[in-house]
């Protein structure tokens, strides 16, 4: 065998037992400071180096001089070696300390910045990953207020409105029993009518439910457009002559679209009365459907004067019925909610735009295969 060879294996043979007993000093101390670690690997590869040169020397029968240098200068190789990897690790410990300050703030509800100062290249990844964090927690934080507010404004609505129906039917009923209704029939009427829009709310509720839980249960079907449409108009016609208000349907194209037809005539019909009771008598409501770059647009045009621009971001949102001069005698601010939640749920969208005098709700459905 070759000197070259022999002294090869022998240093590797002490290099290994000091990995080895390194290997395990880390496995034992893994949830130690990563100072201690360093320092530890800095010392395995220094003392792997003199156990290997010890070896070879032991093998080679180095004189006891030579020995002593060779020891020596190796001592001082491990000196700086240990005192490089205590200074690293204090300064890699002294930077992730600074980064769990800064996580902890926006952790607590502030907004996550990143610490001041030169860092490693994983301790950066690890700042600009914090950093996207905080800003979807804000994100999530702001949508939980809105939310909040929202449904706050929504109890305070449905619990006003069914209060005024309530007192109604009790003050009826209660004349009916003590017989001094003048007109039983219209208080029967009445009540039935009372009744109707307590139904009607309540439908309102349990649909919107159904939307936020996602059990929202669609059947789609190929549908006209024109057939859809036609349908809608015809069922709120009583509501735009009482209201004294002109429909209009000429631009109807018949395009075909995949759709569930009660749920989207709901959403036809929730467009066009909240468009009929906003616009004043002998206004104009109008309904069109045509194709687009995006799909399939219909739209719903009224003359209620416009909606302020503060407002229109809110319009879709439960509960929002806009300022008391524009809120209707009825509904609980539910209906474009849900018009909203079906079009969604039909993998579309809606939006709402002023135009001169009056404002624009729109829905773009996916057009239907060919």
């Amino acid at each position: 065998m070759s000197d070259t060879l022999l002294i090869a294996l022998y240093a590797f043979a002490g290099a290994a037992a000091t990995g080895l007993a390194g290997a395990g000093v880390l496995r034992l101390i893994r949830r130690r400071s990563l100072t201690v670690s360093l320092a530890v690997v800095a010392a395995v590869g220094v003392v792997a180096m003199l156990a290997g040169t010890l070896a070879v020397a032991w093998a080679m029968f180095l004189s006891a001089h030579d020995l002593t240098v060779v020891t020596t200068v190796v001592a001082m190789a491990a000196v700086v070696s240990l005192a490089t990897a205590l200074l690293l690790g204090r300064w890699v410990v002294a930077r992730s300390r600074e980064l769990a300050v800064a996580a902890r703030s926006f952790g607590d509800g502030g907004d996550f910045a990143a610490p001041d100062g030169p860092a490693t290249a994983e301790l950066s990844a690890l700042s600009r990953e914090l950093a996207a964090t905080s800003a979807r927690l804000a994100e999530s934080r702001e949508r939980e207020r809105a939310l909040e507010a929202s449904r706050r404004e929504l109890v305070a609505w449905i619990s006003h409105d069914l209060r005024t129906p309530l007192a109604g039917l009790r003050a009826m009923s209660e004349a009916l029993e003590d017989g001094v209704a003048a007109d039983p029939n219209r208080y029967l009427r009445q009540m039935r009518t009372e009744v109707e829009r307590l139904n009607d709310m309540v439908g309102d509720l349990f649909e919107l439910s159904r939307i936020h839980a996602g059990t929202l249960a669609l059947t789609p079907t190929r549908i006209s457009l024109y057939d859809l449409v036609g349908d809608a108009l015809a069922g709120v016609d009583p509501l735009a002559r009482e209201y004294g208000v002109r429909l209009v349907g000429g631009r109807i194209e018949p395009v075909p679209v995949e759709v569930d037809g009660k749920e989207m005539s709901r959403v036809l019909g929730n467009l066009l009365v909240n468009a009929i009771r906003r616009t004043p008598a002998d206004g104009t409501v109008a309904i069109a459907a045509e194709r687009s770059p995006e799909g399939v647009v219909l739209s719903v045009t009224d003359a209620c004067g416009g909606i302020p621009e503060e407002d229109l971001p809110r319009v879709f949102d439960t509960g929002w019925r806009g300022t008391h001069a524009r809120t209707p005698p009825a509904g609980a601010g539910l209906g474009l909610a849900i018009v909203r939640g079906i079009v969604e749920a039909h993998q579309g969208r809606t939006g709402v735009r002023n135009i001169p005098g009056g404002c624009r709700f729109e829905v773009v459905l996916p057009a239907a295969a060919s």
